[in-house]
């Protein structure tokens, strides 16, 4: 997928140079691509589905103004957090787009902030549809960057800036959805709530105050994590793989002591040497690789999008996750690794206190992404076995994670998302995943909410730098991002 501009500044896309100029399917009927400024947006009566042309400026032009004025606002943890300002600019567009003012509450938590908006269903008796986001990043330096990363930059195609994808894009194509869906006359029999926690990237404490405001809820769409993938060659879009469930998020304090003393008198047990040999033997340890329903999808799925050596290992783990020649494959590729069990590595260490004695004492922090169904305890029991040393001490020092098992792969999750994918890229393939990373998403299913990620941007893998330098997202997935976030609250709110 490629962006063009015209003179007023103005876009429209198209998937590739070789496709149809102009017509796709969307929904159930035709949209012209790049048409008029006010392309229709519809929506029949309840049970029809939603219909809008991704070639709608208006729509694609307010998200990116409201993601450009949220990327100005440094939401980064510590002195100057302006988070509580990022909740006041998502309340001002939501008033403005007809939620009311009632309806919207901020709350200061810290330091920080979140915000719970509802939009009211015609059947109280049914529990709530939650869209899920967060408003706070990760920190960003100017002079790493090649442009301020708090000054939101169009070019080349690409919205650049820190949160470009992770997440106040994803932020404001969720709010501009239904803005349009309002201004469409849509009545949800749902009561919908779109909520943002404001310290997903440190603390995660008001994620996990929502939830509990929330527990009733019948299920949440987080559009933070998970996304549709461009391939590298052709610029089209080739899958999208939804998660339906997260890694347990997990650190491990190690700690060796020893008496010390005069660098010129060395003893036989130095404390750095042995939690060394502790970490390598750590290092070395491979935890049992497995599977569960979404990750055996999402191998199945991906599969034929890599190369042969990696694709042949996925389908290979996928029939049986004990062959040891696709476990290799897959364990020495860093994106892959992640997918098939539970990894732990060692992030910090810290010993010594002079330059001129022997280490006293030493800490290292061993950081795990715990595959579903295991709960922390037993893989601190694993890392004690794996270092063999029973002169170390582990702890388990996990702060803002929760243990959750994965959400159900429910019938009308999975016929929302493909309908809403399918909308605008009609032969996309669509699979679940398991993630590999923590989110918000973990507070809600450790209170028996099932939750969703769904980011719906499509983007290059090597265009993704969220955490890193430069972020960006290419800005002829916006359109299309708006439709499917659209079409996926109608079919499930409706």
């Amino acid at each position: 997928m490629f962006l063009s501009e015209n003179g007023d500044g103005l876009i429209s896309s198209k998937i590739d140079a070789a496709s149809p100029p102009c017509v796709f399917r969307l929904g159930r009927k035709h949209a012209f691509l790049g048409s008029a400024l006010g392309v229709a947006l519809a929506f029949g009566v309840a049970g029809q589905a939603w219909s809008a042309s991704f070639g709608d400026r208006q729509a694609v032009a307010a998200s990116l103004a409201l993601a450009e004025k949220a990327i100005a606002l440094r939401s980064v943890a510590g002195p100057g957090n302006q988070t509580p300002q990022v909740a006041q600019l998502f309340r001002d567009a939501l008033i403005a787009g007809g939620f009311a003012t009632s309806d919207i509450v901020i709350t200061p938590a810290e330091g920080t902030a979140y915000l719970i908006a509802r939009w009211p269903g015609s059947d109280p008796s049914l529990k709530p549809l939650v869209i899920s986001g967060h408003m706070d990043v990760v920190e960003a330096k100017a002079e790493d960057w090649t442009h301020d990363p708090f000054k939101a930059k169009i070019e080349k195609g690409f919205l650049l800036g820190r949160g470009a994808t992770d997440m106040k894009l994803d932020d404001a194509i969720a709010i501009e959805a239904l803005v349009q869906l309002k201004r469409a006359g849509y009545k949800p029999r749902r009561a919908i709530v779109i909520e943002f926690s404001g310290d997903e990237e440190t603390t995660m404490a008001t994620g996990a105050i929502i939830a509990d405001k929330l527990s009733g809820a019948e299920m949440v769409l987080n559009v933070d994590g998970a996304n549709g993938v461009i391939d590298e060659k052709t610029g089209k879009p080739d899958y999208f793989a939804w998660e339906g469930g997260e890694k347990t998020y997990a650190d491990y304090q190690l700690v060796v002591t020893n008496p010390g003393g005069h660098s010129s008198e060395p003893r036989p047990l130095n404390a750095i040497d042995e939690m060394a040999e502790d970490l390598l033997r750590i290092q070395h340890y491979r935890f049992r690789p497995e599977l569960n329903e979404l990750s055996r999808g999402y191998f199945l799925g991906a599969a034929q999008w890599e190369s042969a050596p990696i694709g042949a290992a996925m389908r290979a783990f996928a029939a049986e996750p004990t062959n040891e020649d696709a476990i290799e494959t897959l364990s020495a590729d860093p994106s892959f690794v992640g997918r098939i069990g539970t990894t732990c590595v060692v992030t910090e260490i810290n010993g010594g206190h002079a330059l001129n004695a022997l280490p006293q004492r030493v800490t290292a922090n061993v950081n795990c992404r715990i595959f579903p169904g295991h709960p922390r305890a037993d893989i601190l029991n694993e890392l004690r076995q794996a270092a063999a040393d029973p002169g170390m001490t582990i702890t388990d020092v996990t702060a803002g994670s929760v243990e959750t098992p994965a959400s159900p792969m429910r019938a009308d999750v999975v016929r929302a998302i493909e309908h809403a994918v399918h909308g605008v890229y009609p032969n996309v393939a669509v699979f679940p995943a398991l993630g590999s990373g923590a989110s918000d998403s973990m507070w809600f299913r450790s209170r028996g909410v099932p939750s969703y990620a769904v980011s719906p941007l499509f983007i290059r893998n090597s265009d993704s730098f969220m955490h890193g330098l430069n972020e960006r997202t290419p800005i002829a997935s916006v359109g299309p991002a708006i439709d499917i976030v659209a079409t996926l609250v109608t079919d499930l709110s409706r």
